[in-house]
């Protein structure tokens, strides 16, 4: 079985010391395979945050990581910084890749940069980029779990988050959908859930895909009455003939117990 731990929206700069903890702590037990870190990994893009960051991540000692940059992730308040070298501090911690990849045993994941320097927290997926995910998906083994990530979501479920929703993302979940895509991992609005594409009234796509968004890591800045939450996704390929599934698992931290406890259990059924 392949492990992968989804955290988002670490904002390092305004982290809480025990629910980094805590996080290091489930690592310990659970073993992931690989961690994805979907944006927004620092509060204000400021080099002390990125390197806090970097040691945290290094801290968990997992052999894979994948890292995207968030809007928060650009220099805010340096436009020279934010015009010349926005991605500059990122790059000195994480490596000069904006759109990494992990491809290992059983699972495939593409990374998407969706941020824009001009665009403030908005975030885009252009026509070029959809389809270089598209011909990645493509060439994916039949035993692979086909995952994609964004910083900001990819679909929402409620109308007010609609102003932060990924521009372009429509067309890219349709388009991803089709070339076989099984998760849309994302972050941005500090909200945990799953949302079951092809099960939408308006919209669905052409085979089961899954929009899996996760909370609010390790920062004080939690939302919506959500605590510190993070997903751990649990693959394993079926036998000749069986039905894809995939377990999506999300974690919440409890401050009473000082540790991450089991809440949600997303058993997902998978397009072939």
């Amino acid at each position: 079985m392949t492990v992968l731990l989804h955290i988002s929206d670490t904002h390092f700069g305004t982290e809480d010391a025990a629910v980094v903890a805590g996080v290091q702590k489930l690592v310990r037990e659970h073993r992931p395979d690989a961690v994805i870190l979907s944006g927004d990994i620092t509060q204000r893009a400021r080099s002390s945050q990125f390197a806090a960051a970097r040691k945290f991540c290094d801290s968990l000692r997992v052999p894979r990581l994948l890292t995207l940059p968030g809007n928060h992730d650009l220099p805010l308040y340096n436009a020279a910084a934010r015009l010349l070298s926005p991605y500059g501090n990122y790059k000195k911690c994480f490596g000069d890749d904006l759109e990494p990849e992990l491809e290992f045993g059983d699972v495939l994941v593409v990374g998407v940069n969706t941020t824009r320097p001009k665009r403030h927290k908005d975030g885009e997926v252009s026509k070029e980029q959809v389809e270089r995910v598209v011909q990645r998906l493509k060439g994916a083994r039949a035993d692979q779990l086909r995952v994609v990530v964004t910083h900001q979501p990819a679909c929402v479920m409620r109308e007010k988050d609609e102003p932060d929703r990924l521009h372009g993302g429509e067309m890219a979940l349709q388009a991803w959908a089709r070339a076989g895509a099984d998760l849309v991992l994302g972050g941005h609005i500090h909200l945990p859930y799953v949302a079951d594409l092809a099960a939408r009234p308006q919209q669905p796509t052409p085979r089961r895909t899954y929009c899996v968004q996760a909370g609010t890591a390790v920062s004080q800045r939690t939302r919506h009455a959500v605590p510190n939450s993070l997903n751990v996704i649990r693959w394993e390929p079926p036998s000749a003939g069986g039905q894809r599934m995939v377990r999506v698992e999300r974690w919440d931290y409890d401050v009473v117990d000082a540790r991450f406890e089991e809440t949600h259990v997303h058993e997902l059924k998978l397009g072939d």
